[in-house]
């Protein structure tokens, strides 16, 4: 079992988190210092981006002075062939304040008309939406439908406040309170409770050669562990993603690319010593003894393939792990679950194991959702319904983070 351990402190989940600063063109546009001003202050590397309408309300040498980089106008500026694509990438949380009626409704229908709203099309992190225009234009059918259509996207929304607007008016639009969006952003980003730590993960299938053309694979595409990754990269860790998938990997981590069952046991003994591991990977059970290195050519006939036991990496870990390492491994089940997980923990020394039933609809391998049974050698056991990938691994490293913050 793993012995008591402390979750590193760290001031604020905005502490070392990087946000992109988004400024429409507004009379509120005057507030974002603020926002900025509270976001550097709170320890994030803040990367302003302004609309060409913004910059006729505030000029960009104010945000440039207070933030952590030279303000971004345009697609066309600076040394990088696709800022919208570095920028959203990078980001760990992007914040629109204000976000004109203009720009809340590129972003709902996926309109890239500028650098900005090229951001928010291409960046996977958490969003957070601060709106500010004209009563009649908030009451707008086309824009309250537009902020539905955001909300449900899971977008944060920080809604407008009453209050005086431009032109001496007073209604509904102003924009909320700088301190409002400061902790908006500071919930939409979660906690930063891994800084500190090393985090490794496990993704994808691995493949175990027949001959020079044929594999012994499985049906993992490598979409759960990679969202694990980029988890435990939001949430401050330094992560290594040892990764047989195809797919690209998160942004800020450190990937190993691996395709056998041997390769990906040498890769994670190299890694070993990290304080968390999550053995996502759907690692092969067998493989052939003796791989062929040219083509098994059909009129040949009917070749007979002996197998043998890949060497099984959880149980190794689990039997030579530091005391401090949080283990954790995954079951794929086609039925009993909960009982075959609980076989698994005692088996292979884990913390904590994953489990799934792969026969249900739209759960486990190829889909982008997921539901699945955490359950952990305290005893504690957690159903999470059917959902996405990202936030089954929201819910594990919660899981993950009660059992390091446990005394056992």
């Amino acid at each position: 079992m793993t012995a008591a351990t402390s979750l590193p402190e760290s001031a604020t989940p905005l502490a070392g988190a990087r946000i992109v600063l988004g400024v429409s063109g507004g009379i509120a546009a005057y507030k974002s210092v603020e926002v900025c001003r509270r976001l550097v202050d709170a320890g994030a590397h803040v990367t302003p981006v302004m609309t060409e309408g913004a910059t006729h309300f505030l000029g960009p040498t104010t945000l440039t002075a207070l933030a952590s980089e030279p303000v971004r106008t345009s697609l066309w500026e600076g040394a990088d062939a696709i800022p919208h694509t570095r920028l959203g990438q990078t980001a760990d949380l992007v914040v629109v304040a204000p976000c004109t009626a203009r720009v809340v409704s590129a972003y709902a229908h996926g309109l890239s008309t500028d650098l900005l709203t090229n951001i928010l099309i291409a960046t996977r992190a958490p969003v957070v939406v601060a709106p500010a225009m004209h009563t009649e234009m908030w009451e707008h059918p086309a824009v309250a439908a537009n902020i539905e259509l955001l909300a449900a996207r899971g977008v944060h929304i920080v809604p407008p406040e009453v209050g005086r607007l431009a032109g001496g008016d007073v209604g509904a639009g102003r924009l909320a309170d700088p301190a409002t969006i400061v902790a908006a952003a500071t919930a939409a980003l979660g906690p930063r409770d891994f800084s500190g730590l090393r985090v490794v993960v496990t993704a994808g299938g691995t493949r175990e050669p027949i001959d020079a053309v044929r594999v012994i694979a499985n049906r993992s595409s490598g979409r759960q562990g990679h969202a694990l990754a980029a988890e435990a990269q939001r949430r401050g860790a330094a992560v290594t993603l040892i990764t047989a998938a195809e797919r690209v990997a998160p942004a800020g981590v450190d990937v190993v690319r691996v395709e056998t069952a041997e390769e990906m046991r040498a890769a994670v003994h190299a890694v070993a010593d990290a304080d968390v591991i999550v053995m996502s990977a759907a690692v092969a059970d067998f493989r052939p003894v003796a791989p062929q290195e040219a083509k098994i050519k059909k009129a040949d006939g009917i070749p007979t393939i002996e197998l043998e036991p890949t060497i099984d990496i959880l149980a190794e870990l689990g039997a030579s792990r530091r005391p401090a390492t949080t283990l954790v491994g995954f079951a794929a089940e086609t039925s009993d679950v909960e009982a075959y997980a609980r076989a698994k923990l005692v088996a292979k020394g884990a913390d904590l194991i994953v489990a799934n039933d792969v026969s249900a609809d739209d759960v486990g391998f190829g889909h982008t959702t997921n539901a699945v049974t955490l359950v952990a050698a305290d005893g504690v056991v957690r159903d999470i319904a059917l959902t996405s990938k990202d936030a089954v691994s929201v819910a594990v490293f919660d899981e993950v983070a009660r059992i390091r913050s446990t005394v056992r």
